[in-house]
Order: structure tokens, then C-alpha cells, then sequence
């Protein structure tokens, strides 16, 4: 081995020349790496930009159900129809409740003619008796004069089960649930609910979290993205931003309501669609501006490395507020300057 060592000499050098250039190449190509992590200042626009997810609800939706249970008569509307606000859209079997509102009737006008009755004895005799009976007259008229409030009271509540026995829709929109579709079944409230929601009180959705919310503000302008149309872009308005935070959340969040464009046609949005939104919270035009990485800071100021005759050193400077991982320089440096990491 050693022969072939002293006879292959020239092999040996070969090895260490290469391994030699080729650390040397290595730590020429980190120095000049580190050479060139710097960057040139510029003026230019900075925006940040707040993105949150959310989807589609709306201001108009309802639930109805009977006020109590009863035969089911008739079923005005089916899934999909749009409906009128204040349209009866179902009803209960009326027939007991109006004879139930006759009876109280008869009672009233038997309570009615007892009460005349008692006044007209009252008024007849009342300056042939003693004070002792006149006091049990009086008695007897304020005992009938209750009977005929109690009676009246009873007709107004027949009458408003009468009433309730209708439902009424407060709100115009489609429906969109019905839970039994056929009348001639017996129901409780629960069982028989109708679900009516406005598409012309659509909204876009969103929450925010506390350390987000506080940058939004009413009327603020927004970009919408939907998931079903990710090719289209809709302008809206933040309409509202919740005061407490929204319930059943695992963190601190709060609602933000965000207008949906009105010359969209109402079927291309539907309830539950999801989406993102995002809105220009800061902008600063011409400004000059270095990446926040290559800030330092020594106590209360600041500084970032720069070069003077190749040599590293610091320079303190004055800055303005952060975009976006940006920040503003008041003082310090101008524009042309390059700093370090």
C-alpha cells in the first residue's frame, strides 16, 4: 500500500487540492449569502390588510309555531313559496274555540242583564232602606259589576285563542321549512313549525377576535370572496360589529355584520354559503419604510446595522408605525440607504 502511495503521489495531491476549493468555495458562497442579506431603502405604498372567514345569514329570519295544540285544519304554504308579510300561513281547527267564544258570550249577556238588574233594585228602593241594607245592596251591585268585568275579560281571551289559532307570518321571505305538510293531524306547538327567512336581508358574516376587532369600524369598505364564486369579488359595508362577545365560543369573538351588494341577484347568495372577507385597515402612501426584521432595539431606542467603508456599525433612528411587517422610518436614513440583518 505504501508502494503504490509513493508511486500514485500526484493521486494523493489531487484529493487535497479539490477538497480544498471545495471548502473554499463553500465559505466564499456564505460570505457572499451574508454580503448580500441586506436591503436597499425606497419609497413606497404600504397596506395592511385584516382577513377574517365568516358566511351568509340573515336580518329577517323567523321560526313560527301555534300558541297551543290542536287539530291541524289547514296548510297554506309549502317549501320554496314566497309569502307576504302579515300572510296567514296555517291554522288550527276552530270549531271548539268558537263555541267555547259563544258560551263565554251567553255568560257575558246573562252578567250584563244580572249587573242592570242589580242597579235598577239599587236605584228603586234605595231611599226606603236602612243605611245597614243600603250597604248590602251596594254590595251586590259591586259583587255583579265584578262578575260582568270577569265575563268581558273571558270573551277577550276566547276571542284572542280564536286569533292565535291563525299563523300569521311577521316578516315577507321563502319558506324554507314546514315541518308537517298536511292538515287533519293532531300537534303540539313543537311539532308544526314553519321557517321563513327574508332574502333581501342577506348579510355576510364574519367574527373577529379581540386583538382584531378593534381595528374595524362602522361603514368600514370590504372585499368579498365567496367559496362558491372564487372568481368574483363583492364589495361591502361592515353594517354592525357586535358590543359582547358571541356566545357558544370557545375564545373571545364578536360578531361583524358586512353588507352584501344589492344589484346581485338574490338567488346566488344562500343562507350558509362560506367565505372570507378582508378589509384595509392601515395605509401609508410615499413613505419610507424598511421589513420590521432588520429593526433593533437598544432599550427604549432604536437602530439597524448599516456599513460604512465595509465596516458594520450602528445607526439609531426614528420610526413610525408598523404595516404590515413594515415600518416606517421618520429619521435616520434616506432613501438609497441599505441596512444589515
Amino acid at each position: 500500500m505504501l508502494n503504490f502511495l509513493k508511486r500514485r503521489w500526484y493521486v494523493f495531491l489531487i484529493l487535497v487540492f479539490a477538497v480544498t476549493i471545495f471548502f473554499a468555495r463553500q465559505s466564499t458562497s456564505k460570505a457572499t449569502a451574508k454580503k448580500e442579506n441586506g436591503y436597499t431603502l425606497k419609497r413606497q405604498d404600504l397596506k395592511e390588510y385584516l382577513s377574517l372567514s365568516g358566511e351568509i345569514d340573515a336580518e329577517e329570519r323567523t321560526v313560527l309555531r301555534f300558541q297551543s295544540a290542536g287539530r291541524l285544519n289547514w296548510v297554506g304554504v309549502k317549501e320554496g313559496d314566497y309569502v307576504r308579510k302579515y300572510q296567514a300561513i296555517a291554522s288550527l281547527d276552530q270549531r271548539d274555540l268558537k263555541n267555547k267564544l259563544q258560551q263565554t258570550l251567553n255568560t257575558f249577556v246573562k252578567k250584563r242583564y244580572d249587573f242592570d238588574q242589580s242597579q235598577d233594585d239599587t236605584e228603586r228602593i234605595g231611599d226606603q232602606v236602612t243605611r245597614e241594607a243600603g250597604d248590602k245592596m251596594k254590595r251586590i251591585l259591586d259583587k255583579a259589576q265584578y262578575d260582568l268585568n270577569n265575563s268581558i275579560i273571558d270573551v277577550e281571551l276566547g276571542n284572542l285563542a280564536l286569533e292565535y289559532s291563525n299563523l300569521i307570518t311577521p316578516i315577507e321571505g321563502i319558506v324554507t321549512r314546514v315541518d308537517i305538510k298536511y292538515s287533519g293531524v293532531n300537534i303540539t306547538p313543537a311539532q308544526a313549525e314553519f321557517e321563513i327567512i327574508n332574502p333581501k336581508t342577506l348579510y355576510f358574516l364574519a367574527t373577529a377576535d379581540q386583538t382584531e376587532v378593534v381595528k374595524l369600524k362602522n361603514k368600514m369598505s370590504a372585499k368579498i370572496t365567496m367559496d362558491s364564486y372564487l372568481d368574483d369579488e363583492f364589495d361591502g359595508q361592515i353594517l354592525d360589529i357586535g358590543f359582547i362577545p358571541k356566545t357558544g365560543e370557545t375564545s373571545t369573538v364578536y360578531k361583524v355584520k358586512i353588507t352584501l351588494p344589492k344589484d346581485v341577484g338574490e338567488s346566488q347568495f344562500k343562507i350558509g354559503m362560506t367565505g372570507d372577507v378582508s378589509f384595509l385597515v392601515k395605509e401609508k402612501n410615499n413613505v419610507l419604510s424598511v421589513p420590521s426584521q432588520y429593526i433593533k432595539n437598544n432599550g427604549d431606542k432604536k437602530y439597524v446595522w448599516t456599513k460604512v467603508n465595509d465596516k458594520r456599525q450602528k445607526t439609531y433612528i426614528k420610526t413610525g408605525e408598523e404595516i404590515d411587517d413594515n415600518t416606517v422610518i421618520i429619521s435616520g436614513l434616506k432613501e438609497g440607504d441599505t441596512v444589515y440583518d
